[in-house]
Formats: structure tokens, C-alpha cells, sequence
């Protein structure tokens, strides 16, 4: 198999099939979009500073791996989703409150705007953030 080949073939791994009927052709979304799709959802909750990207650093550079989910990783699993999220946290915001706000919006947004099913959201609080000062001086 040639390299053009087999890059097809590993792209259209991490190409999901959205659930749709089409003439003319398959429909699909990459993992990589689904992960920003997500971190785009969580971040809009409040009390997420942001999405945690040096966790998901250190552990690829342990691995050798090449590619950098950014600290959100979507895989396809028997036909569903699981979303695994690296976040910060504002200071002062209730963790257990936001993850599950955090999964809720996630799962939403994933299933409303693919027709995808997502099965399961982990959240890992992987740091924590001060807000920003200046008005309390």
C-alpha cells in the first residue's frame, strides 16, 4: 500500500460517520473538530478558566505521540462518544458544581449539533486559576 493510501485509510479512522442518510456520499467529522467542539462547550461554563493543555503535553511527550488533542480527546466507542476533558478552574468555583454543568453542556452541544450520541463525559480538574484583579483593587 502506497503512503497516500495508507494516510486515506488512517484519516478516515479518525473520521466519524454522522447518522445521516445521503445519495450522494458519506458524511463525517473528524475527532479533532468534535475535540474542539467540546472544548468550545466547556469553557463557555462558568467557572472553567480553561482547557488544561499541559497534562495532555507532558503525557505525549512520555508517549513519542506527534499530535496534540489540546487537552480534549473525543473517541469513538460501539457507535458513541466519550469525551475526555483536562480543565482549569476559576478559584473559588464549586468543582463538583461545574463538571457536572461542564458534562451536561458537552453532551448537549455534541449531540445536538452532529446527531452523534455521546455516552460518556469525564472531566479531570487538572488546575486551578485566579481571576482576573483588577476591579477588586
Amino acid at each position: 500500500m502506497s503512503q497516500d493510501a495508507k494516510q486515506t485509510v488512517k484519516e478516515e479512522r479518525r473520521l466519524i460517520r454522522l447518522p445521516m442518510e445521503s445519495n450522494l456520499g458519506k458524511v463525517g467529522i473528524r475527532e479533532d473538530v468534535l475535540a474542539v467542539m467540546a472544548g468550545i462547550a466547556a469553557v463557555e461554563v462558568d467557572g472553567v478558566a480553561s482547557i488544561n493543555r499541559n497534562a495532555t503535553r507532558q503525557l505525549i511527550a512520555k508517549l513519542g505521540m506527534k499530535s496534540l488533542a489540546g487537552g480534549v480527546k473525543v473517541i469513538e466507542q460501539e457507535g458513541s462518544l466519550i469525551v475526555n476533558l483536562n480543565l482549569n478552574l476559576e478559584y473559588g468555583a464549586v468543582a463538583a458544581e461545574v463538571s457536572q454543568n461542564v458534562q451536561d453542556k458537552v453532551k448537549n452541544n455534541l449531540e445536538n449539533m452532529t446527531g452523534l450520541s455521546v455516552e460518556t463525559v469525564n472531566v479531570a480538574i487538572a488546575g486551578v486559576e485566579l481571576a482576573d484583579r483588577k476591579d477588586k483593587s
